[in-house]
């Protein structure tokens, strides 16, 4: 039987050309929607573009994220519309220090059966079913109840005595912390940071900005919000995610980005053993490759270049990084380091490039 008659080829590329087809009208679909998401997003939200793409890039990749700032500057609110647009079921909850691990995950309750009189112990779910989870203040809760919420993060279930529970898919976990207030507070460990993929830092808003707020929000106007996604195709989405290819010099370059981190290296530069006590282990490399395949699919490209690593490279690594007391003392931020190794870490296509042309 020739090749053109062989009937396990051409459905075989047929097949795998209907699939690339699809992940480039999946694509394309994104970055359309990702459009629609900001403008919708807009109406209620004013100002904060990098804090919306860094959570729309952290939810693509199926990321949870902890949120930095001072209160009112609408976290909440921000949460609570991109639940909205999205169609996603949203749920908050206020950390304290008297709340209880079933107090988010859920717990046993004694039933009796009216017809049998039988009594019999049924799960009563919690806040944390949910699709996002709005996880107001993380760093007031005690460990204990801490622990519980970053458990059911990494592992997508909640165990209650024997029995475990999935939660629904997709869920997110969005956790904000007040920067100022430190006091009666339980601050996570660097273990319990790492779980989360983005440390997001939500600013104040410039002049402009605070001027539109002040008009927006004292006004009666309610903005009618239009849903732009649901559930199953952010699913589907994040499988495309996944799917974006990655050249082997972008991998090379957030290998070498995280591993500049660490003042333990040979090669470490002079900066980072001065001013950093602890680097950034393999996860923040991981999480370095998601979210810029997460940002070149928003911005409908179906390659990730290094450009998209660096966009990432503040909210992925800023909370990994632990830094000394000699960076505290010259008011050297985890930030600034992030900003240095940029500056020091060349682009291995590029530093290849230099050393062809003689430089």
């Amino acid at each position: 039987m020739s090749e053109a008659a062989d009937p396990q080829n051409v459905p075989v590329e047929e097949s795998e050309a209907a699939a690339r087809e699809r992940e480039a009208q999946a694509i394309r679909g994104l970055a359309m929607a990702y459009s629609r998401m900001r403008e919708e997003i807009g109406k209620v939200i004013v100002g904060q573009r990098d804090v919306v793409d860094q959570l729309l890039i952290s939810m693509f990749s199926g990321g949870h994220s902890l949120l930095i700032g001072v209160p009112g500057l609408a976290k909440t609110l921000l949460v609570n519309t991109l639940s909205r647009i999205l169609s996603l079921s949203f749920r908050r909850i206020q950390f304290t220090p008297d709340l209880m691990p079933s107090d988010i995950t859920g717990t046993d309750i004694l039933r009796d059966d009216p017809e049998t009189g039988q009594r019999s112990f049924q799960f009563m779910q919690g806040p944390i079913f949910t699709n996002i989870l709005l996880a107001d203040e993380i760093n007031r809760t005690p460990p204990k109840t801490q622990a519980a919420l970053l458990e059911a993060m990494q592992e997508r279930h909640v165990t209650v005595g024997t029995s475990s529970y999935l939660l629904p898919a997709p869920f997110f976990v969005l956790a904000t912390q007040n920067p100022i207030e430190q006091e009666g507070t339980y601050p996570l460990p660097e273990a319990q940071l790492d779980r989360f993929m983005f440390n997001i830092v939500v600013a104040y808003p410039n002049a402009a900005e605070e001027l539109r707020i002040l008009k927006q929000t004292t006004g009666g106007e309610n903005p009618t919000l239009t849903p732009a996604l649901n559930g199953r195709q952010i699913l589907a989405l994040q499988e495309v995610v996944r799917k974006v290819p990655v050249a082997e010099h972008v991998f090379i370059y957030a290998r070498d980005l995280v591993r500049a981190t660490r003042p333990n290296e040979p090669d470490a530069a002079d900066f980072v053993k001065k001013y950093i006590g602890w680097g950034a282990g393999p996860r923040a490399g991981q999480y370095l490759i998601l979210g810029a395949k997460a940002r070149a699919i928003l911005e409908g490209r179906f390659h990730v270049s290094p450009e998209d690593i660096k966009a990432v490279a503040h909210p992925v690594l800023r909370h990994r990084i632990v830094t000394t007391f000699q960076a505290h003392s010259d008011g050297v931020s985890s930030d600034r380091v992030v900003d240095m190794l940029l500056e020091k870490i060349p682009v291995e296509v590029q530093q290849r490039a230099a050393k062809l042309a003689g430089k």
